[in-house]
């Protein structure tokens, strides 16, 4: 089984810091070795040469029959054997061995057939140079990787920070907040209507590019690209979706009037069947107008709501009977809300309108606390209006309407500060909730 990482393991920070922390320490251990290796040898290798001269001038005494100096003899108690072995052998030799404590060089050599002739050369001062070499080689490897690690970091945040940044814009453009700009400082003069991530609540786009000091363009990375495309992007979306706004708002303002004319044309016509077919076209049209007037004004953001203290199971009671569609309403608990009674009646009237057009019956308001739930017993809500919420002019399965009914119902509520969510109930049947801020 795959061990479990805890989450962090996998920010890039976290990886980059492991890959660094990884790549300093082969580095300092390869430099280390190396160093280590080669004085070992410059210090062993002095040490060998002066133990084989002394070696030869014990040697040269011994067959002149002079008196050996301190530190040579023959056939000494402290050689090691395999040295022993090798002189015995005819063979001349060195070796580090442990004499009385204390390092030492030996050099052993052969005399008088099968005897040895060795030297001891204190090797005490080199094996302390070696060590504090090891020493300084794993004090000063310590320090570099601290400081790589810091200085990595350092540099390894200011990217994560800015890719954090990034992914906040992303996600709030998302959310619809399209005035929200990266505007990372790798891309120079800024090109969009926002100066970057905001922290106060989206109140609605702005008419025109705001302007302001250009930053002085300099060489881009990476992460300067994606956050200028998503600039770009974002920039993009917002003149489309501003365009369809005025658009929506301009047709619906232009069909206004010849509307009026016609419907008070079509109360002139004499009673009959053709009759009423033209004047219940019409009344679709004309309210089909003004669902698209209501979205163009809750597109540009500017709606204020009127709060007043209302009591939640009358309100509903009140909103159902003006729908007048038979929807039954059940009271768990009821509670007093600071709300907009007109906005919030428009809620649940094009909720349980919705519910009686495209569900079937019966359809159930229950009111428990501050969450209002509709629900029918149809064949449920489409997956896009589940997964992504409601679309205007969209809907799927055959059935008829313009999607503006719940749009509506949605930016109302957003107007009010609540919160509408759709799901489907695992029974069958559509469920819209909106939850409510209690007084």
């Amino acid at each position: 089984m795959r061990p479990v990482l805890p989450p962090w393991s996998g920010t890039l920070a976290a990886k980059a810091a492991a890959f660094i922390t990884v790549m300093c320490c082969a580095l300092a251990a390869l430099l280390g070795v190396l160093v280590h290796v080669q004085v070992t040898n410059q210090t062993v290798g002095q040490a060998r040469d002066q133990a084989l001269q002394r070696l030869t001038q014990a040697t040269e005494r011994y067959e002149a029959g002079d008196t050996l100096r301190r530190g040579a003899g023959v056939d000494p108690p402290e050689l090691p054997g395999e040295l022993r072995d090798l002189a015995v052998a005819g063979e001349r030799g060195t070796m580090v061995a442990e004499r009385e404590g204390r390092p030492t060089m030996w050099a052993a050599g052969p005399v008088d057939g099968e005897r040895a002739l060795a030297v001891a050369v204190d090797y005490s001062q080199q094996a302390r140079t070696i060590e504090g070499l090891d020493r300084a080689i794993l004090w000063s490897s310590g320090l570099a990787i601290g400081a790589t690690l810091l200085v990595g970091a350092f540099a390894v945040t200011r990217v994560t920070r800015r890719l954090h940044t990034t992914a906040l814009v992303a996600r709030r453009i998302s959310a619809g907040d399209l005035d929200a700009r990266v505007n990372d400082p790798c891309t120079g003069p800024r090109t969009g209507p926002g100066t970057g991530p905001r922290t106060g609540p989206h109140t609605g786009p702005r008419t025109g590019p705001r302007t302001g000091p250009r930053r002085k363009a300099g060489p881009q990375d990476e992460v300067a690209a994606v956050a200028a495309a998503l600039d770009s992007m974002a920039a993009s979306l917002q003149g489309k979706l501003l365009a369809e706004q005025r658009f929506t708002a301009d047709v619906a303002h232009e069909l206004r009037t010849p509307l009026t004319g016609l419907h008070a044309a079509a109360e002139l016509l004499p009673p009959g069947r053709p009759t009423e077919l033209v004047r219940d076209r019409v009344a679709a049209l004309r309210t089909l107008t003004e669902d698209l007037l209501e979205i163009s004004r809750l597109d540009t953001g500017r709606e204020r709501v009127e709060l007043d203290t209302e009591r939640l199971g009358p309100l509903a009671e009140r909103a159902v009977r003006a729908a007048g569609n038979g929807t039954e309403v059940r009271v768990v608990r009821d509670v007093s809300v600071e709300t907009d009674r007109r906005r919030l009646e428009r809620v649940l009237g094009n909720l349980v309108a919705n519910a009686h057009k495209h569900g079937r019956g019966p359809v159930v308001l229950t009111v428990d606390g501050p969450v209002v739930t509709v629900r029918d017993h149809g064949d449920g809500f489409p997956e896009y209006l589940v997964a992504h919420g409601p679309q205007r002019f969209r809907t799927e399965g055959g059935t008829r309407g313009h999607g503006l009914g719940l749009t509506i119902a949605r930016g109302q509520a957003e107007v009010l500060g609540a919160r509408l969510e759709f799901a489907n109930a695992p029974e069958g049947g559509a469920v819209a909730t909106l939850k409510l801020a209690a007084e």
